[in-house]
């Protein structure tokens, strides 16, 4: 018996020796195809490099094809399996049961409450709904993520990952835009910069991979992209002097495939739009706040890049800055550059295109074209040839006005057509609009400033910002959401790159108590001219779903669920929901019964009614009014009660963290260059304790009320903050 058990294991011995040897050997070799892939040329396509100014030149190189010409990529029908719908990120489905003739009897049918996730001030609620095979997956704004029965509303799974809480290296609010499902995997990309890979079936970890380091400005907003076997990303943080990249890993075991670098260093491929002379390039920015779209049959993956940094000095980074401000094409196998085109050259007011890439195919001249639409802050969209990166329709360099202490290019590009705001400020403007009392210098797009505020349109915020754009083949249009924002700029002194720290170089922000407004607009992708446009009070930020039945939803900051006439752009229906409606629905069918949702839960730039629900519609729907799904609370540290009569000077945190939770995101580190919030170093109402506290508990132009959302002690000490710590600071 004793011979008998050593044989034994000396089996069991030499298989766990095999086994080793054998893994062993696969990683290996799965490192030298990485290595092979990283190395490649591409091949059977012809490269194309895009010269500074728009030309295209021929690029020499060629390798194995990236075309997957089996993979077909249709419209979004009785499923929504990408965050764009497909492949195209066309956000159109074929879906045709709910139409303009019958949306007057959707109703809801059911309404999750998410268990209080992402409700919190510091939080927007931005993600698209995924659902496959009758399952809904959604991330809140605090990257928790739910499984979710799509016909009941029911509560499968739910992953909440440890976010750091002390993370400072958030630009514009904690959020994600969505999650990644395929190969039995749900992929999400976490604020702290990590890429996560959960069971479909159990929400269980299955794999995990740091992207980059939160510490020195890198997070992750985006919704991945999974393809052919990978998974894409990009990183945000372009205000904190990162340098931008996109990458591809492995979706069985989440390695690194490939990276491409949105910041070319010395030696790469336009590498000289940067000075020789200096490493700016390392900080460049160029962040990925998008996510890509896939043309399967050319083996390329789109993205569009962000802004330079720094965002509003361009002294010391002379040049165009590529790949900053950029369409960008990249061979989805191994990473390489195949052709950009650059929308605003050497960028000093953050006019980075945010909005995700479109695809979409369209009969020009009698030839059937194989086009591209990204809608950016400038107001216009950009109409190329996605092949190549030629517009389709034209586009012009034009002369700008120069200041050559800025280094500012001496022409820009001008899209042939319309654009969806306003471009400029005029005097008319600044008497209907602006305080009586407004003595500044006024301008319009591509006006340079120095050290005289200057107020601007458009800006930081739009023309079109995240909230993704859509294509509908029947209309042939392209529906875009737009913002109408006054922003003052002036040249501050440049401060010192630190890593992990706001690298901003000047200071912009909103003129207090100017109206904000926003445009829904259908644009012609054949002659890039209105087809229609509706134009609100308030921002418009939400995304945009179109179907065959000829509608158009789009979400509103108080809370509506808007239809339109595809066609017309008629309104034809309407419901209110409890928090802001800033995240883009989606449509999807089961047991022969199409459904509308939508993920409401307010949106911390949008200064919107912040929530957790996800509701749902059908035509029919009978939920008896209030009837709410409430899924468990997340478990939460209990934040320290105040004593009484405790007050900032006694405690400085206090203010600082109640300031950080609740008002960063839309006025800036320590009260400058925030996206939707006014300057408050230099606002005559941050001077006032009394005055901060009315505007915090009644609210202003587009910033909400926090009177039942802070106690009246977190109130009074975030105002001493603003006041003693932030005011001063502009004198």
């Amino acid at each position: 018996m004793r011979n008998e058990s050593s044989v034994w294991k000396q089996i069991f011995v030499g298989s766990i020796i095999t086994l080793v040897i054998i893994f062993g050997l696969y990683f290996l070799a799965r490192e030298d195809v990485v290595e092979e892939v990283a190395d490649s040329d591409v091949s059977n396509v012809e490269e194309v490099v895009q010269g500074d100014k728009g030309d295209t030149k021929a690029h020499s190189k060629v390798a194995p094809s990236p075309s997957q010409s089996d993979i077909k990529v249709e419209y979004s029908s009785k499923d929504w399996v990408t965050n764009g719908g497909d492949y195209y990120n066309r956000r159109y489905s074929m879906l045709n049961q709910i139409t303009t003739e019958n949306i007057g009897d959707l109703k809801p049918t059911w309404v999750s409450s998410l268990g209080g996730s992402g409700a919190e001030g510091k939080y927007s609620g931005e993600a698209t709904p995924i659902v496959v095979d009758g399952i809904m997956y959604i991330a809140t704004g605090a990257n928790d993520v739910f499984a979710i029965d799509a016909k009941t509303g029911e509560q499968l799974w739910v992953y909440n990952p440890d976010i750091p809480q002390e993370m400072d290296t958030v630009c514009c609010g904690w959020t994600t835009r969505g999650v990644a499902v395929g190969d039995g995997k749900v992929f999400v990309g976490l604020l702290d910069a990590r890429l996560i890979a959960l069971d479909q079936k159990t929400g269980e970890v299955l794999w995990e991979t740091k992207v980059a380091e939160w510490e020195e400005g890198y997070t992750i907003t985006s919704a991945p992209l999974f393809y052919n076997g990978k998974v894409y990303t990009g990183v945000a943080g372009g205000e904190y002097g990162i340098r931008g990249r996109v990458m591809a890993y492995d979706a069985d075991l989440g390695f690194e495939v490939w990276r491409f670098y949105t910041i070319p260093g010395p030696g790469d491929i336009n590498g000289d739009t940067w000075p020789a002379d200096s490493d700016a390039w390392l900080t460049g920015g160029g962040p990925v706040w998008n996510t890509p779209s896939v043309d399967p049959e050319l083996g390329y993956i789109y993205f569009a890049t962000g802004n330079t940094a720094p965002d509003l000095d361009g002294s010391n980074r002379e040049g165009d800055n590529l790949y900053a401000n950029s369409v960008v094409a990249v061979n989805a196998e191994n990473g390489q550059y195949v052709w950009h085109f650059q929308e605003v050259h050497h960028d000093i007011w953050d006019m980075d295109p945010a909005n995700p890439v479109v695809l979409y195919d369209v009969e020009m001249d009698g030839k059937m074209r194989k086009g591209l639409g990204q809608a950016g802050k400038t107001g216009w969209v950009y109409l190329l040839d996605r092949a190549d990166g030629t517009p389709l329709v034209g586009i012009e360099e034009k002369p700008v006005p120069q200041d050559e202490r800025q280094k500012t290019a001496a022409t820009q590009p001008f899209p042939v057509g319309d654009a969806f705001v306003p471009q400029v400020v005029t005097e008319e403007d600044v008497k209907n609009d602006l305080s009586s009392d407004f003595t500044g210098e006024i301008g319009g797009i591509f006006t340079p400033f120095w050290d005289v505020p200057i107020t601007l349109k458009p800006g930081p915020t739009g023309g079109a910002n995240w909230p993704p754009s859509a294509y509908n083949p029947d209309t042939e249009y392209f529906y875009v959401l737009g913002n109408d924002t006054y922003m003052s700029f002036e040249r501050s002194e440049l401060e010192e790159f630190k890593e992990g720290d706001q690298y901003f170089g000047s200071i912009f922000g909103p003129i207090l108590d100017a109206p904000v407004r926003g445009t829904v607009t259908a644009i012609d992708v054949k002659t890039n001219k209105i087809a229609w446009q509706q134009k609100w009070d308030t921002q418009a930020y939400s995304g945009v779903l179109t179907t065959k039945g000829n509608l158009v939803f789009v979400g509103h900051n108080d809370g509506r669920l808007i239809a339109y006439d595809a066609k017309t752009g008629d309104q034809v229906w309407e419901y209110m929901m409890d928090a802001g409606a800033n995240a883009p629905s989606v449509t999807y069918e089961i047991d022969g019964e199409q459904y509308i949702s939508i993920y409401a839960a307010g949106n911390a730039l949008a200064g919107s009614k912040h929530g957790d629900k996800i509701y749902t519609f059908k035509l029919g729907g009978d939920l008896p009014e209030g009837q709410v799904i409430k899924f468990p609370a997340k478990s939460t540290k209990t934040a320290e009660k105040p004593t009484e009569g405790d007050t900032v000077s006694a405690n400085p945190d206090k203010g600082i963290t109640v300031y950080d939770a609740n008002c960063l995101a839309c006025h800036g580190n320590q009260g400058a260059n925030g996206h939707n919030g006014p300057n408050l170093q230099n606002s005559e109402v941050a001077v006032s304790r009394d005055d901060v506290i009315a505007r915090i508990e009644e609210g202003g132009t587009s910033m909400p009320s926090f009177k039942d959302t802070l106690t009246a002690e977190e109130i009074e000490a975030v105002a001493a903050y603003v006041v003693d710590v932030i005011s001063p600071m502009g004198e």
